[in-house]
């Protein structure tokens, strides 16, 4: 018999589930809550549980755990990368970063990504396949279960393209936000996507508060395109009406993430071109100074550049941050973790 994957079950469909067995309905929220809110790994730990219903599940579904590869832990500032082992063996890699307001784990959403954004290395090797709910749900569970600290945000910007796996990763949201489950809040979940124009608009029907960040990366059509091949589908006129929908339909403000690269699209030109199109909008600009990896010769700008690019933005009424740097002592730069193991395997 193969097993189901019992913890891809919201508490709906576990209840469902747990009746065809012939189980009272309060056995499907004991259940739930060792699985989302205990974090539990295996039946026998469900204590309250009689011998012959652990039995029974064990026979009949999983539970599991994802097997940590390696974990590099940052001296500068705590920050932690994990290389998580999935059950058929492919590797994904989870971030948790700490900060003064709480914990933010990074998740993956895909076994690599097939967009091939030339600046990540997340794309190096294309898409082998989507991550289940469960998957995505794990690893902010190892991350807590590993650390025994709260997760409190959550940014679903590790590899892979969330909106190519768009069911798993809005039921992903879901189970999260349940209150039968961890319980993060949905304006503590920030989703990053390359600019898929129908997904966007479709996330915007869905009811959800979380934060969309869209990678922005180029000022016009033909910068977008050397950098994102998703830009040769979708024009960035229409990318803006998406998520002007989206702001509308949620009144979540957008954040649009812009890497630098030096001599590239971090000049004043780029600069004065990037507050036009943003003019008049509610939104935050997220300026990344590129992650140099060794398959490209992307340099990122001096900090300089950056300041006088952040400052021409903010006089023109843009608000803007530039990205603090996390864990630069370790391969902290989405894929390069992943990549540095399927190189050397």
């Amino acid at each position: 018999m193969n097993k189901k994957d019992i913890v891809s079950y919201n508490l709906k469909e576990l209840q469902c589930e747990m009746e065809t067995l012939g189980y009272k309905a309060f056995r499907s929220k004991q259940i739930y809550e060792w699985i989302h809110v205990k974090l539990c790994t295996s039946f026998e730990q469900m204590s309250n549980l009689s011998k012959d219903i652990r039995a029974e599940l064990n026979e009949r579904y999983v539970i599991g755990s994802l097997d940590v590869v390696e974990r590099q832990v940052s001296k500068k500032d705590g920050t932690n990368k994990f290389l998580f082992q999935l059950a058929d063996n492919h590797v994904i890699e989870s971030v948790l970063m700490r900060y003064k307001h709480g914990n933010s784990v990074c998740i993956s959403t895909q076994v690599g990504c097939r967009m091939g954004c030339t600046f990540c290395a997340s794309t190096i090797g294309g898409l082998r396949r989507n991550l289940t709910t469960s998957e995505m749900l794990k690893q902010v569970y190892e991350i807590q279960r590993l650390t025994e600290e709260r997760v409190s945000n959550v940014v679903v910007m590790g590899t892979g393209e969330p909106l190519d796996n768009y069911d798993n990763f809005v039921k992903f949201v879901h189970m999260l936000s349940d209150e039968h489950g961890l319980h993060i809040s949905q304006r503590n979940i920030t989703v990053s996507t390359c600019g898929i124009v129908p997904m966007i608009q479709k996330l915007a029907t869905e009811q959800l508060q979380i934060t969309l960040a869209l990678s922005l990366h180029g000022v016009t059509q033909e910068k977008r395109k050397a950098f994102m091949p998703i830009a040769n589908k979708y024009d960035l006129k229409e990318t803006f009406v998406a998520c002007d929908e989206y702001y509308e339909k949620t009144k979540r403000r957008v954040s649009f993430e812009y890497s630098l690269v030096a001599g590239v699209n971090d000049t004043r030109e780029d600069a004065k071109e990037l507050s036009a199109l943003l003019k008049g909008k509610n939104c935050h600009v997220n300026l990344i100074p590129v992650n140099p990896i060794q398959e490209r010769s992307y340099e990122r700008p001096t900090r300089e550049n950056a300041l006088q690019f952040k400052n021409k933005l903010e006089k023109n009424g843009i608000n803007v941050t530039i990205r603090r740097e996390m864990g630069t002592d370790i391969d902290g730069a989405c894929g390069q973790l992943r990549q540095s193991y399927i190189g050397e395997e």
